[in-house]
């Protein structure tokens, strides 16, 4: 019987799904495939005993941000009619910069040297909620407050330009 680890499983279905978002003539399988892909890294960041990024993966990307990709390209009704044919310039522009992304990645990761962990300092705390809880509020708690203060500001602005004048009309 095979025994293959759930890294290298998950591994294989993350990178099948991706390919399943690039490769779909559909933008809803498309969309469906990249949910897919956020729950696969879901649970790549449990194995990694970070539950709490694993939760916010979870409810943020593969909940809020798809649903609201979902609605768009619902909105938007693509199919083959209304979208434009590409031309071969294009292509070949997204060829060479694929490649050269391609490039970078093998360039910048050629001269690591992965190396296993020490059973004796190995922390299995790390990825917890109490533990990033400390260092977000100890060490980085000026920059959390003033991204706190740029969120009330933005939220603070579309309503102000979303508010209705008297006697305007929207259509």
């Amino acid at each position: 019987m095979l025994n293959i680890s759930p890294f290298y499983f998950l591994a294989f279905l993350t990178l099948f799904l991706a390919l399943g978002v690039v490769l779909a003539k559909n933008p809803i399988y498309s969309i469906l495939c990249l949910i897919g892909v956020f729950g696969c890294l879901s649970i790549h960041y449990v194995l990694l005993n970070a539950q709490f990024l694993a939760a916010v993966n979870l409810i943020v990307y593969a909940g809020a941000i798809m649903v609201l990709f979902l609605f768009v390209i619902m909105f938007l009704n693509l199919n083959k009619e209304t979208e434009p044919h590409k031309p071969a310039l294009a292509k070949l522009a997204a060829v060479i910069a694929g490649g050269s992304l391609l490039l970078v990645l093998v360039t910048a990761l050629r001269d690591i040297n992965p190396t296993g962990y020490d059973p004796a300092s190995f922390d299995s705390q790390v990825g917890m909620v109490d533990r990033l809880g400390l260092v977000l509020f100890q060490q980085y708690a000026l920059p959390f407050e003033l991204a706190s203060i740029l969120l009330l500001a933005a939220m603070v602005g579309s309503v102000m330009l979303g508010k209705r004048e008297t006697g305007e009309r929207n259509f």
